[in-house]
């Protein structure tokens, strides 16, 4: 069975806790770019710059959820019907769809904009001029790393707000005493 209300209220903890985590992976992608670029030139540089990092958190988590929704949206149904609640597959999952996500971002621009019969991997990445991906002995795709790392916080922030109540709308049937009959 199914409690309603405490339904209702998981809905609107797991659109929070979509949207934060989201914000969370675009503000850790932003802060980092912009902070190995930064500029010494003043207090007015540093608004500048908190300026520049606060509008392209928006950006990043915008694009971020638009690609990570439908697979977001397994994972979390997953563990609402599973009643998992643990931060490992949270975080995990986080991690995976990022890392999933950063490994077909690689593949796309050659299969839909230069008109080569590239068969690349999704993890492996190809240099613009071979026709052949990298092999998988020679490591991931530059930035696998930091994608996934965006993903583990994505996932923490994620569990923090919504996923320590995962399933928790179901109602346990009660037990009937061995005894009546």
């Amino acid at each position: 069975m199914i409690d309603g209300t405490k339904l209702f209220i998981q809905l609107l903890r797991i659109a929070l806790g979509f949207s934060l985590a989201i914000i969370a992976a675009g503000l850790f992608l932003s802060w980092g770019f912009f902070r190995t670029l930064s500029v010494h030139g003043g207090p007015e540089a540093d608004i500048i710059q908190l300026l520049v990092i606060t509008w392209s958190t928006i950006i990043s988590a915008s694009a971020i959820g638009a690609l990570s929704l439908i697979p977001s949206s397994f994972a979390i149904g997953f563990a609402e019907f599973m009643k998992w609640r643990g931060v490992i597959y949270h975080v995990s999952a986080g991690g995976l769809i990022a890392l999933v996500l950063w490994g077909i971002g690689g593949a796309l621009p050659a299969d839909l904009f230069y008109a080569s019969n590239e068969a690349g991997s999704f993890i492996a990445y190809s240099t613009p001029g071979s026709a052949t991906p990298t092999p998988a002995s020679e490591g991931f795709r530059p930035g696998s790393s930091i994608a996934a790392s965006a993903g583990f916080i994505a996932g923490f922030i994620y569990w923090i707000v919504a996923g320590k109540g995962s399933g928790g709308w179901w109602i346990d049937k009660p037990s009937s005493p061995k005894g009546s009959r």
